[in-house]
C-alpha cells in the first residue's frame, strides 16, 4: 500500500558531530543498531513501549532481512534520500527513490527484506501495539504503508535528532504516540497506483539528463514514457518520490552545485547553463532546496575544500620544544 503526501523539504540536514562516533552510553535515548532494525533488549529482557534507534550505512549497496516482533509496529523514517527495494516472499512492496522524510510501516510478526542501492540513514521507531487501536492491530492495518516525504514524520525525526542528548523517556513516548495517532487518523488511498516501470523511468531520467538546460514540459516527459500526462505524473511520483517538475528542479540544482564548486562562473551564467530563465528564479529555487543561497553555498563548499586540502600541522617533538625554550 503506497501513498504520497505533499512535499515539505527535499532533504533533511542532520549535523553530524563528534558525538556520532562515541560509544553509546546505557542512558542514550537513540540507540545505534549493529544490524538493520535490530536493537538489544535490556538485561532483564524488557523493552520500553517506544524505542528509538538509528541505522546508517555508507555502502553503495546492501541487503538486509528481519521480522518485526509480535508485540510492536515498526516505523522507519528516512533521514536522507536513498534508493530502496522492499520485498516480502518475492513480492515487491516498494521499489524506487525514498526522499528524506519518507515513512514506511511494518506490522507485528511481518518479515521484510530490503535492498539499498545507495548510502542510507534511517530513524527507526519501534512502537508497542498498545499505542494503536485494536481494530488496526487485529487486521494488520497500516502494514506496508509507504508515505513519500511525510512532513510530520520529517519534523518529528528532526526533533529527535536535535534533542538526542537531552531527550528522555517521556519525550520518546510522546514522539511515538504522536506518530501512532498520525498514522491511524490519516485517510489512506482506496486505489493503488503502480510505480513507473524501471525501463520507462530510465528513459525519462536520461532525457532529463540530456535536456535539463532547456524548458521541458510535462507533456514532453509523458511522451518519452509513452503514457498520458495524468498516468505518467502519478506513476513517476510513486517511483521517485517527486513530481516531475520537482525532480527537474532538483536535478538542475545538483548540476548547479557542480558548477558552483568547480568553476568561478558568475551566478547569472550558471543559472542559464542549468535551465533557469533568470538568476532570481535560480536563487529562489536553490535556497528552497538546499537551505542556502547559491553564493553562500559556494563559499561554504570552498571552505570545506580548503579544510580537506590543508595539511595537518605537525606538533614539535618534546626535544625541539625544550631546545626552543632554552634558546629563548
Amino acid at each position: 500500500m503506497s501513498n504520497n503526501l505533499h512535499a515539505a523539504h527535499t532533504w533533511i540536514d542532520f549535523p553530524a558531530g563528534s558525538r556520532d562516533q562515541e560509544i553509546l552510553r546505557p542512558m542514550q535515548v537513540i540507540a545505534r543498531e549493529s544490524r538493520w532494525r535490530q536493537i538489544d533488549r535490556a538485561a532483564d529482557g524488557t523493552t520500553e513501549d517506544v524505542t528509538i534507534s538509528r541505522w546508517e550505512d555508507l555502502r553503495s549497496s546492501s541487503s538486509h532481512e528481519t521480522t518485526t516482533p509480535d508485540d510492536r509496529y515498526f516505523i522507519g523514517i528516512a533521514l536522507k534520500t536513498t534508493r530502496a527495494k522492499l520485498t516480502r516472499d518475492r513480492q515487491i512492496i516498494f521499489d524506487g527513490t525514498m526522499p528524506a522524510g519518507t515513512l514506511y510501516v511494518t506490522a507485528p510478526s511481518k518479515s521484510l527484506g530490503v535492498q539499498f542501492q545507495s548510502p542510507c540513514a534511517f530513524l527507526h521507531v519501534h512502537i508497542s501495539t498498545d499505542h494503536l487501536p485494536a481494530h488496526v492491530v487485529a487486521t494488520d492495518g497500516l502494514n506496508d504503508l509507504v508515505l513519500l516525504r511525510d512532513p510530520l514524520a520529517a519534523e518529528l525525526a528532526k526533533a529527535l535528532i536535535e534533542q538526542s542528548d537531552a531527550a528522555d523517556r517521556r519525550f520518546t513516548q510522546c514522539i511515538g504516540q504522536t506518530l501512532a495517532m498520525h498514522l491511524t487518523r490519516m485517510e489512506l488511498p482506496r486505489v493503488r497506483v503502480n510505480a513507473l516501470p524501471k525501463w520507462r523511468l530510465r528513459r525519462v531520467e536520461q532525457y532529463i539528463a540530456d535536456h535539463f538546460h532547456r524548458c521541458i514540459s510535462l507533456s514532453e516527459l509523458a511522451n518519452v514514457a509513452g503514457l498520458s500526462r495524468m498516468h505518467f505524473a502519478a506513476q513517476f511520483r510513486i517511483a521517485t518520490g517527486y513530481r516531475p517538475r520537482e525532480y527537474l528542479l532538483n536535478y538542475r540544482t545538483e548540476q548547479a552545485k557542480v558548477l558552483l564548486a568547480t568553476t568561478e562562473r558568475p551566478l547569472a551564467e550558471i543559472a542559464l547553463a542549468v535551465g533557469f530563465s533568470t538568476q532570481a528564479h535560480f536563487s529562489t529555487v536553490f535556497k528552497r532546496i538546499s537551505g542556502e543561497s547559491p553564493a553562500r553555498w559556494r563559499l561554504a563548499s570552498r571552505d570545506e575544500r580548503l579544510e580537506v586540502e590543508a595539511p595537518p600541522r605537525r606538533r614539535p617533538s618534546p626535544a625541539v620544544s625544550w631546545i626552543a625554550s632554552a634558546a629563548a
